[in-house]
């Protein structure tokens, strides 16, 4: 595995946890949903009680900064890089902003060649319209799978056929919102309950938890590192992506998707969908791109110096635009599938540089 002190455009950490301490308990069966064709699993979350989940380790996580004085910190620890003078530029345009990063190295560790995408959605006290809190997320992975955008990942994974990236199940989960930040092993005791009630792990399965507005994330219990977009002293990342060991299911891939139109992880804007859907999509972009090609932290990502050290296909192509006194991610309208979409390009070895299509 790679070493959890690797530098790159976001957090790298891994632990142990004993016991997931937050109970869920399914309230109804697996049902269609009319509206996508996909399965739709209704949950509720119990707070304050004991799960009888077995123990977890935490394998890897990733995070992607926010655009927040917390999130630039990093870039002093050298944990969060490869903006590079993105930061500090007025125009959407190229100029002055270096999108011809350097390569990714393979590690030799797995990669994701073929998966089914899951949407898991937290909703507070049973409430959260999926249109009004993130817009379409389940439609933009579909159009992604589809599209000649994910074909970037095949010099990464080995294969060329099409379709292989799709939308599986859905998932809503009840919970009552607690008064502190949820943490990283409150979501893998939601990820744990969907994944052992549909038997959907390993590396064809990837999960992408969805928070509702308001809801504040943290690594753990001590508040420090977190989204947090009321408290600005710990708001460091937007999202991230991970893999844990779970000792009776095995190993299961997600990625934390909070809220994103807020200032610090909002696109620019003006993009195709407005800045809800497509903050939403772009972040869910990044966070599934990286978990294709680096899903334990042991495939592709670039081995060069400082600032590039660490980075993996998505961090390299990230940047970021100022207007007024707020920065913004700076995202090209790509055509998807059909669809434009304001979501991030993304790093190709073949040709050396940021992309859109193989």
């Amino acid at each position: 595995m790679k070493n959890a002190t690797k530098f790159g455009s976001g957090i790298v950490r891994t632990r142990s946890i004993l016991f997931l301490g937050i109970a869920l308990l399914v309230v109804s069966a697996t049902s269609r949903a009319q509206s996508n064709n996909s399965e739709e699993l209704n949950l509720t979350l119990q707070p304050g009680a004991h799960n009888s989940a077995p123990g977890s380790k935490l394998v890897y996580q990733h995070a992607r900064a926010a655009n927040t004085a917390a999130g630039k910190s990093l870039h002093a620890k050298e944990v969060a890089s490869g903006h590079g003078p993105a930061a500090n530029s007025n125009s959407s345009d190229d100029g002055g902003i270096l999108r011809y990063p350097g390569t990714v190295s393979y590690q030799g560790g797995p990669v994701v060649d073929s998966a089914e995408f899951h949407a898991v959605y937290l909703l507070p006290n049973g409430h959260c319209h999926i249109a009004d809190c993130w817009g379409d997320p389940e439609g933009f992975l579909r159009d992604l799978g589809k599209s000649d955008f994910i074909h970037l990942v095949d010099q990464y994974v080995g294969l060329q056929s099409s379709n292989r990236y799709s939308v599986g199940f859905r998932a809503k989960v009840s919970y009552t919102p607690p008064t502190a930040p949820l943490t990283d092993s409150d979501i893998e005791s939601v990820v744990y309950l969907v994944a052992s009630a549909t038997g959907a792990t390993g590396y064809g399965h990837i999960y992408h938890v969805f928070l509702p507005p308001g809801q504040d994330e943290c690594f753990d219990s001590t508040d420090s590192e977190c989204y947090s977009p009321d408290n600005p002293t710990s708001f460091f990342f937007c999202g991230y992506h991970s893999s844990v060991d779970f000792s009776d299911i095995g190993h299961v891939l997600y990625t934390v998707e909070p809220y994103q139109d807020v200032p610090g992880c909002q696109v620019k804007p003006g993009t195709p969908n407005g800045q809800l859907v497509d903050s939403t999509d772009n972040v869910l972009n990044h966070e599934s791109f990286e978990t294709i090609s680096d899903p334990d932290g042991t495939a592709w990502w670039n081995t060069t110096s400082l600032p590039l050290n660490g980075e993996e296909i998505s961090d390299e192509c990230e940047f970021v635009t100022v207007q007024g006194q707020s920065a913004f991610f700076d995202v090209p309208s790509i055509k998807i599938n059909g669809k434009r979409y304001g979501v991030q390009s993304i790093y190709s070895n073949d040709v050396n540089a940021c992309g859109t299509a193989p």
